[in-house]
C-alpha cells in the first residue's frame, strides 16, 4: 500500500492556524463529554461482555449521523463518515474494562460486578486502564470531525474494539471480516491511528518512529502433585512447594539468562493451589506473562519457561508432566516512520513544547497493530498523560517522581536506562498507573488533549488545503 501523503508544510495556507481555528470553532460541548466519561467509568464491562458499552457507543454514533456497523468480532463497533474523495483514516478506541475492585473514592467510582464468562467467577469490574477516556474522547472527536467536514475530504472510520485486555479483540475483528467490504461495507484504511492515556503529566503527549510497545505472551501452566492431609506431607507431592520453587527459578530467565542490554520481563501474576489450610492439593496453576522486543528473544524466553517448569516438576517427583499452554499474545507495535513523521508534525504544531517526538519505548503491550498489519496499512500510536499537572510538577520539584508506580523509561535505543522501583509509600505524590485499583486520570486537561490528538492526527491526512488549485 502506498505511503500516505499529508498537506502539512505546503506554502499556500497556514495549516497550523487552519487546524487551530477548526478546533476552536467546532469543539463540542465539553461538559457533556466529561459527564459521558463519568458515565462510562461507572459502568464498565469485562472483556467479551461489552454489550451495553457497545450499544451506548453505537447509539451515540448514530445520533451524529455516521453509518454504524456492530457485532464485529464480538461486540466491536465501527462508525463510518464518508465525505468525498480522499484518504481513509481509521481511529481506534477500546471497549473493555478489567476485573479490579476500584478504590479511587470517586463519586462516580464503579461498584459493578460481573460473572466472567471465561471462568464463571463473579468479579468486580473497573476501567483501570483508561478505555473510558479513549471512548469518550473518540466519540467527541467524531462529533468534531463531523461538524467540520467542510474542511476535509475522504472517509473517517472510528473503531471501538472489544477484548483488548486479552490481546484478542483486534484479531477477532479481522477474522470476522472487518475489511471484507462484501460483509460489512467498511473500506480498508490507508492509515491506522490510536493513542493511550498513561501515567505521565496531563497535557503531555508523545510518540516515536519505529518500535513503540513490546510484544507480550501469556502462559498457563498446571503443575501436578499428589494431594493428601496437611499432617502427612511426606505422603504427598506438594504442588505449593513445587510452584513456589518454580516461581523463584523463573526469575533467573531475566537475571541470569538474558543479556543485561536486552529488555525482557517475566512475571508470574497468578499462583493458585488448594482451597483450605489442612489439605495439600493435587495441582497448582501458574499464569505467566512475558514482554520482549524481538521474535528471537520471545522464543528463547518461551523455551526457558518450558525447560524450567519441566525440570522443577521432575525434580519434585511430579506424577505426570506439567501442562503448559499459551493463552494470549500481543504483537510488537512498530510505528511506521513516514506516518509518524506526518503525525509528529501535526502534534508539534498543536501541542508545541508539550509534544515529545522521541517518547520512550514502553514495556506495555497493545494489539493495535493487528488492525493494520494484516492489510499492510501504516500505523502510528501515541501516549498522553493523565496525571494532574499540579501534582506532577510539585512531585518533580521535590524529587519524588520516582515514587510514581510504573515510572519506567527506555532510552532511544530501546535499552533500559531508568527503571524506578515500584514502592507503596504513604505520600500524596504517588500516582498509580494503569491496571491499578487507584487509577484515576485527571479528566481535564486529559480529555481535551485526547480529543485534539485524534482530530489533529486525522486532519493531517484528510484536511483540504484552500490554497491548492483544483
Amino acid at each position: 500500500m502506498a505511503q500516505p501523503v499529508a498537506l502539512w508544510g505546503e506554502p499556500q495556507v497556514d495549516m497550523k492556524l487552519l487546524v487551530e481555528n477548526i478546533l476552536v470553532q467546532h469543539r463540542p460541548d465539553m461538559v457533556y463529554y466529561e459527564n459521558l466519561y463519568r458515565e462510562l467509568h461507572a459502568n464498565p464491562e469485562l472483556s467479551l461482555q461489552e454489550n451495553a458499552t457497545a450499544f451506548r457507543v453505537a447509539k451515540h454514533l448514530r445520533t451524529l449521523g455516521l453509518e454504524v456497523r456492530t457485532e464485529i468480532g464480538g461486540h466491536g463497533v465501527v462508525g463510518i463518515l464518508r465525505n468525498g474523495l480522499g484518504k481513509t483514516v481509521l481511529l481506534r478506541a477500546e471497549l473493555d474494562a478489567l476485573p479490579v475492585q476500584e478504590r479511587t473514592g470517586l463519586e462516580f467510582a464503579s461498584t459493578k460486578k460481573m460473572v466472567d464468562i471465561t471462568d464463571d467467577v463473579e468479579k468486580p469490574v473497573m476501567h483501570a486502564c483508561g478505555h473510558d477516556m479513549h471512548m469518550s474522547s473518540l466519540l467527541a472527536a467524531s462529533e468534531l470531525l463531523h461538524s467540520c467536514r467542510d474542511h476535509w475530504a475522504g472517509t473517517l472510520l472510528v473503531l471501538f474494539q472489544p477484548n483488548e485486555e486479552h490481546g484478542a479483540g483486534a484479531q477477532a475483528m479481522i477474522d470476522d471480516g472487518l475489511y471484507d467490504e462484501a460483509k460489512f461495507a467498511i473500506p480498508k484504511p490507508d492509515v491506522v491511528l490510536g493513542g493511550h492515556v498513561m501515567p505521565m503529566r496531563a497535557g503531555m503527549i508523545g510518540t516515536r518512529k519505529g518500535v513503540f510497545n513490546s510484544a507480550a505472551n501469556s502462559y498457563r501452566a498446571v503443575l501436578y502433585g499428589r494431594g493428601g492431609h496437611g499432617c502427612r506431607p511426606h505422603m504427598t507431592v506438594d504442588p505449593v512447594v513445587l510452584a513456589s520453587s518454580t516461581v523463584l527459578k523463573l526469575q533467573t530467565i531475566v537475571s541470569r539468562e538474558t543479556n543485561p542490554l536486552e529488555s525482557v520481563v517475566v512475571t508470574v501474576g497468578s499462583l493458585h493451589a488448594g482451597e483450605t489450610e489442612n489439605v495439600i492439593s493435587d495441582e497448582a496453576t501458574l499464569r505467566i506473562n512475558t514482554r520482549s522486543f524481538s521474535t528471537h528473544v520471545r522464543d528463547r524466553v518461551k523455551t526457558a519457561i518450558e525447560r524450567i517448569i519441566n525440570a522443577e516438576c521432575q525434580a519434585s517427583g511430579s506424577p505426570k508432566p506439567p501442562l503448559i499452554e499459551e493463552i494470549g499474545s500481543f504483537p510488537l507495535l512498530r510505528n511506521d516512520e513516514a506516518t509518524t513523521e506526518i503525525v509528529s508534525e501535526a502534534f508539534r504544531a498543536r501541542f508545541g513544547k508539550d509534544f515529545d517526538p522521541e517518547s520512550p519505548v514502553s514495556m506495555g503491550s497493545e494489539d493495535f497493530a493487528n488492525l493494520a498489519d494484516p492489510i499492510s496499512a501504516p500505523c502510528c500510536f501515541w501516549n498522553y498523560g493523565g496525571i494532574d499537572p499540579h501534582r506532577w510538577d510539585d512531585a518533580k520539584m521535590k524529587g519524588k517522581l520516582g515514587e510514581i508506580p510504573g515510572n519506567f523509561s527506555l532510552g532511544q535505543s530501546g535499552l533500559a536506562v531508568g527503571i524506578q522501583i515500584k514502592r507503596h509509600l504513604s505520600c500524596m505524590y504517588i500516582y498509580t498507573g494503569n491496571h491499578n485499583a487507584l487509577f484515576a486520570p485527571a479528566i481535564q486537561p486529559t480529555l481535551t488533549v485526547a480529543i485534539d490528538a485524534y482530530v489533529v492526527a486525522a486532519l493531517a491526512f484528510l484536511i483540504k488545503n484552500p490554497g491548492r488549485s483544483a
